[in-house]
């Protein structure tokens, strides 16, 4: 019996060494895509050198733009990975399935939230004194129409995930929250940039801007008041949260916009920074996803204090970081010497990502399981609730740490 026992043990470790490899190859995979994808919304960001300065303030909406579609479709994500979990999943796009109401509700979401994002980000302007800026309808038409841009084909990247998912056999708390978060830092970037030049040159922006807002209020109303059950249930769970979220965002973004000549002046950061920023949200994504699926499938509690099971999630994760947050700043590096944007050399560029990577990475566990753990214990929805605030304390940490770091490396 003794050996029995003994041999049980074993292929039981085995087992477990096997799910972790698989896990880890999940999201080296996931992340190293993301990252890639990111820096080329960078390359796009630090080209755009003329348009930041011809449009003041334009660098004050991409932390919440793209937290926003991380937000949105991160949380998404995450709902049908415990759905598949679950067993409940059904990749069909019937307004009444899993699927169906999802969408809807992103959508919705999408639209709501990116208008009232444009009028805070104009708020935020005038209250930390960041002056020129857009007017108000410039900041409505350009947040709403690059949202509404990014969030579809976002959105086609969730669907296309949760399918794979299901026929590969992929674990969407892996691979979702690093694809979409940094996926939409490619999507978000070139679309606010296509949508600041077209609200510059057209002459009826105040009248878009007027029909965006009342679409936004028509939507919000609806959504609220639908008779879809998942549906109301995310509209309404999620848009107090988004709202908070939003705001951590925008004082993200103020932490930018303050350093933009230092930033102008080393390109390689604003390529840097899309990738960063998503990076550090992807990993907390990553571990509240998790979690969600764990507390929801009953194989964890969610205690005051973290089990051993949750530790072990929050190892892992920062078992990844280091090496991801080296591949951000190399490709940063070579994306700037290839295209002839300014850097300051890799070794600073290095110095910087760690220093600010260590101190956002020891953030990422206690965000993650307190902001999940809460949410569940309160009765609430840790899909919808964990991944937004995750990826907006993270962006404004991660924000804040970056700059400090190019303050310590003597770069700004």
């Amino acid at each position: 019996m003794a050996v029995h026992h003994t041999g049980a043990m074993r292929s039981k470790s085995r087992s477990n060494v096997l799910v972790h490899m698989v896990d880890a190859r999940q999201r080296f995979a996931a992340l190293g895509i993301g990252v890639v994808a990111a820096s080329a919304g960078g390359l796009v960001l630090a080209a755009a050198e003329g348009t930041l300065a011809a449009l003041p303030g334009l660098l004050l909406l991409v932390p919440g733009a793209i937290a926003l579609r991380g937000n949105i479709f991160g949380a998404m994500g995450s709902r049908l990975g415990t759905a598949v979990h679950a067993g409940t999943f059904r990749p069909t796009v019937r307004v009444d399935g899993v699927l169906g109401q999802n969408l809807l509700g992103a959508a919705a979401l999408s639209l709501v939230l990116s208008a009232v994002l444009g009028v805070f980000a104009r708020g935020t302007a005038v209250l930390f004194g960041i002056s020129p800026t857009m007017t108000l309808a410039e900041f409505v038409v350009v947040s709403t129409l690059g949202g509404l841009l990014a969030s579809f084909l976002v959105g086609m990247v969730t669907v296309g995930l949760a399918a794979g998912s299901v026929r590969f056999g992929w674990d969407l708390d892996n691979v979702m929250a690093p694809l979409v978060s940094t996926l939409g830092d490619l999507a978000t970037v070139p679309a606010l940039v296509v949508a600041a030049v077209l609200a510059k040159q057209s002459e009826v922006v105040d009248l878009l801007a007027a029909v965006l807002g009342f679409a936004a209020v028509a939507v919000l109303i609806a959504a609220w008041r639908t008779r879809l059950d998942d549906v109301r249930r995310i509209v309404r769970q999620s848009v107090p949260i988004l709202l908070l979220a939003g705001i951590l965002d925008l004082l993200a973004g103020v932490a930018v916009e303050k350093r933009l000549d230092d930033l102008l002046a080393a390109e390689a950061f604003l390529v840097l920074l899309p990738a960063f920023l998503g990076v550090a949200g992807a990993l907390g994504g990553i571990l509240s996803s998790r979690l969600s699926t764990h507390f929801h499938l009953g194989l964890d509690d969610a205690t005051s204090l973290p089990s051993r099971a949750t530790l072990r999630e929050a190892r892992a994760i920062g078992a990844v970081a280091v090496p991801i947050f080296v591949l951000c700043a190399l490709i940063a590096h070579w994306a700037s010497v290839a295209t002839g944007q300014s850097t300051p050399g890799l070794g600073d560029l290095l110095l910087a990502v760690l220093i600010a990577g260590v101190v956002a990475i020891v953030l990422v566990a206690g965000v993650a399981y307190v902001t999940t753990m809460t949410a569940f214990r309160l009765g609430l929805d840790p899909d919808t609730f964990g991944i937004p605030m995750v990826l907006s304390v993270l962006d404004l940490v991660g924000a804040f740490t970056l700059v400090l770091a190019m303050v310590a490396v003597g770069v700004a």
